[in-house]
């Protein structure tokens, strides 16, 4: 990415502590732009809707939980149709790109964009982006229309193909001018919102009528602000497959261990949702929680004691937990990045699974049978569940929405259940992770009655910095009360 974010934060202030985050809007850098009455007017499918348009004022609470004398915080707009919109329905030229890793409901967000634009609008022209961001400028468009999206939402992947990397802004920014492209739909996780940030700002600079709007999409549930991402539902739904699949083994062995990875490189949200679907797994280990093996309290005597109380057990553990132990043990351990600048990461879970192989080959007395899972990509490829569908369409829906009336520099999410426009700069302002001194983290303990591997001083250092600890380098001894972050 050439250059980094200058976003201005849009506030609007009110009484009692009100604070609107506001999103930028076309007017504010081209004057007299004509408006033209929103088509659903004349929609039979709204025809007997009270109050479809949204009011001008309507804004949403980041916080829904307030004592009596707090203010009333920070807000977003609320999304959904205005009473006028800032484009003509033939002058429409849109356009949609898909870029990062796989997720389950890309399709269906795609599929909706078209629709909406088509069915509510009446926009016509709407081009698909081939290949992530570098598609805008060294491949060719694909032409979207309701019929040949119709049935997209039934596969997985998406059919726009997709990259990581590959963002040169002048180049996009320059290929959206000469195609006359006047509305962006940019489909991806953090990295890709940032990088619709920068295109928004270089299109401003050059004064084009061209509104930005941003769907996030993260398997991970790593995005800030928004109640959860599309495709995290179907992630944790698959996932009891996996999870189930690991049980069984476990139970049919004498002391039989079940491990199952799942995704979750800075956040451990799969792992934890899944976990307390289940109900079957013992341990759950996550990037923000750490652990350790051996010693009192570790790893190692925990599964020695499921094993005499059960017989068997099982363990889901996130692709980003434990990678400080692993690192310390391989000398040879690569520091490697993708092309979205993300580390790359080692199989925590086939080092974790031949750890304790190893361990109770030492035993002799307790034999057991392992089993390891890795289902990750088989999740993140399959179509989206019903859940998510519904969620998908409703996103693509505001989305569609909001560049109609104007709206621009925004990404489109749930916020306490109602769908919002939330700056970009908000998103992309660091990550959304699992803090274990919160009620969710104690459920999930209570459910698998794992310890917690946390001594005293570290509860008190999570719970005054609301920040996941880095684990210890596990050296073999006794570390009961001993410090496991650094």
């Amino acid at each position: 990415m050439e250059s980094q974010s200058n976003y201005q934060m849009k506030a609007v202030n009110g009484d009692f502590g009100y604070v609107l985050e506001d999103v930028p809007h076309l007017t504010d850098y081209i004057a007299d732009l004509p408006t033209y009455p929103n088509p659903l007017r004349s929609n039979s499918a709204y025809s007997v809707v009270k109050q479809y348009f949204v009011h001008v004022d309507d804004s949403v609470p980041q916080k829904i939980v307030v004592h009596r004398d707090t203010p009333r915080g920070v807000h977003f707009r609320r999304a959904g149709p205005r009473q006028k919109v800032y484009f003509s329905s033939d002058e429409v030229q849109a356009c949609i790109v898909t870029c990062g890793g796989l997720c389950p409901g890309i399709n269906t967000v795609i599929r909706e964009i078209v629709h909406s634009l088509d069915y509510m609008y009446g926009v016509k022209d709407v081009l698909g982006i081939d290949g992530g961001f570098r598609g805008f400028y060294s491949k060719n468009t694909v032409t979207l229309t309701p019929k040949t999206t119709n049935d997209i939402h039934k596969r997985g992947g998406t059919i726009l193909g997709t990259s990581r990397g590959g963002h040169d802004t002048m180049k996009i920014v320059d290929s959206i001018q000469d195609r006359g492209i006047n509305q962006v739909y940019i489909i991806g996780g953090d990295g890709t919102q940032k990088g619709a940030a920068v295109i928004y700002e270089e299109i401003r600079r050059r004064n084009l009528k061209v509104a930005v709007a941003g769907i996030p999409k993260t398997i991970d549930n790593d995005i800030p602000v928004i109640d959860k991402s599309f495709g995290f539902d179907t992630a944790v739904e698959e996932a009891q497959r996996a999870i189930n699949a690991a049980h069984v083994e476990a139970q049919s062995a004498e002391n039989g261990i079940g491990v199952v990875k799942l995704m979750g490189r800075y956040s451990g949200y799969i792992a934890m949702y899944a976990t307390l679907a289940s109900r079957d797994v013992d341990c759950c280990l996550i990037p923000e929680s750490p652990f350790y093996l051996k010693g009192k309290g570790g790893l190692f005597e925990y599964t020695e004691k499921k094993l005499k109380e059960n017989g068997h057990m099982v363990i889901v553990i996130a692709e980003g937990a434990g990678q400080e132990l692993l690192a310390a043990e391989c000398q040879n351990a690569k520091n490697e990045q993708d092309a979205s600048g993300n580390k790359l990461l080692e199989d925590v879970g086939f080092w974790l699974s031949e750890r304790i192989k190893g361990h109770f080959a030492k035993l002799q007395k307790m034999p057991i049978t392992l089993k390891y899972i890795d289902p990750t990509y088989m999740i993140r490829a399959i179509p989206s569940n019903a859940s998510d569908n519904v969620n998908c369409t409703l996103l693509a829906q505001s989305a569609v929405h909001g560049a109609m009336a104007g709206y621009t520099g925004f990404t489109v999410g749930l916020v306490n259940g109602r769908h919002t426009y939330i700056p970009f700069n908000r998103i992309n302002e660091r990550r959304n992770k699992v803090v274990i001194t919160d009620r969710m983290w104690a459920r999930l303990l209570s459910s698998t009655s794992q310890p917690s591997f946390l001594g005293p001083k570290d509860a008190e250092k999570a719970e005054t910095e609301q920040v996941p600890l880095t684990p210890m380098v596990d050296d073999g001894e006794n570390h009961e009360g001993e410090k496991t972050g650094n």
